[in-house]
């Protein structure tokens, strides 16, 4: 305790150190890695499937029609990418590929693979273990298929892992979010932080208030609009600088299993860094994903979850690749070598951009930092209030959203290494009890598989 009183930047520092250390990120690929043996490639042969569930139109997909939830499955999915798909897209992927060399986008790739397993089975289990709560509204997420599929003496883990994404928000969910925006406005603007804080203070105000409801209504207009000005606008740059594509791809590839790296002892670099900044990017195992799964309307577990794992290929292998790609591009020496930048983050993302697709490009990455940046605040604030009430009662909802409101204009206005630092530990520690829920509960997940399939071959259940 006194270390940290003392320094608690140290402490942070030391103690996030471990949590994403080697052993946590074994721990999440591996998981993936057994889930997608369990299921036999799922993310593979039903990708098509779960596309389909995720987009059809409400109107002409009756799935959701006099099934127990709030949302359809289409908003369930928005308001997770609403939370995933932020700066970690923009300013994670040039960290990587600054620290780890172009072949950290290869193990972001593969991160997402088989992260895709691991977020089919958040889903799985948050659907089939979600409760109703006071207001008749949806509950559900890791600390409830914790304490229900696991029993009464693992309550402990669910109260830590809802405890650890209370704090996670204030942090990661919004203080560091309305940080980014702000240091964006100002450089892109000129527009002074406590203006910017004011403004994005209301904005969520207005959305938060309303509930999950009032968030996914956002999400859903939100987040297909910035992702694909953004899809578009990285695509506009790969096709305008096509020469450079193919080098750039073939660096990615040869630089993650190259015998310079192998023989050097950096290939676990490379490795490290394109996994960690991949499961920040998709959240993949980290439990805050299947909060949102858990509000959904659906006629069985399975359905939603597969909803649920187009998130992870939507934000790492279309989104992240899209910065990641462009990138190497621009990092292109002469004789196709990697040149090390001298900046990195979304500053790097800029200037690459900027440089790619002159006039423009830094402001595709400038107006998607905003965006990526506000539609995070809104969904981690349904994640933490969710964990918050699991924890302290329904009656502290409210209290929770004016704390949580409040951190938006702070963040704007105060320097946040130290916030950021304690906000990456928290995420840690929650994907630790959730994993391990995964792994107990694997066989779980493997028969409501078996089942679903089943009765749609027996035809009770729409295909």
């Amino acid at each position: 305790m006194q270390v940290f009183l003392d320094n608690p930047k140290a402490f942070f520092e030391t103690v996030s150190g471990w949590v994403w250390g080697p052993v946590m990120l074994m721990l999440l690929v591996g998981t993936g890695i057994l889930l997608t043996v369990l299921l036999k490639g799922l993310q593979f042969t039903m990708l098509g499937y779960a596309l389909k569930q995720a987009f059809v139109p409400p109107k002409k997909h009756k799935s959701g029609e006099g099934h127990e939830g709030d949302i359809s499955h289409f908003a369930a999915l928005m308001t997770a990418l609403s939370a995933t798909i932020g700066t970690g897209n923009i300013a994670g992927v040039a960290t990587a590929v600054v620290t780890g060399g172009p072949g950290a986008v290869f193990w972001m790739w593969m991160t997402a693979i088989f992260g895709m397993a691991t977020k089919y089975g958040e889903g799985v289990l948050a659907v089939k273990y979600r409760v109703n709560n006071s207001k008749g509204e949806m509950s559900g997420g890791p600390m409830y298929y914790i304490e229900k599929g696991l029993g009464k003496n693992w309550k402990w883990m669910a109260l830590a892992f809802a405890l650890f994404g209370t704090f996670a928000s204030f942090g990661i969910g919004s203080s560091v979010q309305s940080n980014s925006v702000a240091q964006a406005v100002q450089t892109s603007f000129g527009i002074e932080p406590a203006y910017t804080g004011i403004t994005l203070t209301v904005l969520t105000a207005v959305v938060v208030l309303g509930g999950i409801k009032g968030i996914a209504k956002a999400a859903s207009f939100i987040v297909p609009a910035m992702a694909v000005f953004y899809v578009l606008g990285g695509l506009s740059i790969i096709a305008i600088n096509s020469d450079a594509l193919m080098p750039a791809v073939k660096l990615i590839f040869s630089d993650a299993f190259s015998a310079q790296a192998v023989a050097g002892g950096a290939i676990g670099t490379v490795i490290r860094y394109g996994v960690a900044r991949g499961v920040f990017s998709n959240e993949a195992g980290m439990g805050s994903a299947p909060i949102a799964a858990a509000a959904a309307k659906t006629d069985h577990p399975v359905r939603q979850a597969l909803v649920s794992m187009t998130g992870t290929f939507l934000d790492t292998i279309v989104v992240c690749s899209i910065t990641g790609i462009v990138l190497v591009m621009g990092l292109l020496g002469a004789g196709g070598e990697f040149v090390k930048p001298e900046v990195s983050g979304a500053a790097l993302t800029t200037v690459t951009f900027q440089k790619m697709l002159p006039g423009i490009g830094g402001w595709i990455v400038t107006i998607g930092l905003i965006f990526f940046a506000y539609s995070t605040i809104l969904g981690w604030c349904y994640y933490g209030e969710k964990c918050a009430v699991y924890v302290f009662g329904e009656k502290f909802a409210g209290l929770y959203r004016v704390g949580y409101v409040s951190s938006v204009m702070l963040g704007t206005v105060l320097s946040l290494d130290l916030v950021w630092l304690a906000s990456d530990t928290f995420n840690g520690l929650m994907a630790l009890p959730n994993l391990i829920a995964l792994l107990l509960m694997a066989k779980v997940i493997v028969n409501e598989t078996r089942d679903f399939k089943q009765k749609i071959t027996n035809g009770e259940l729409p295909h």
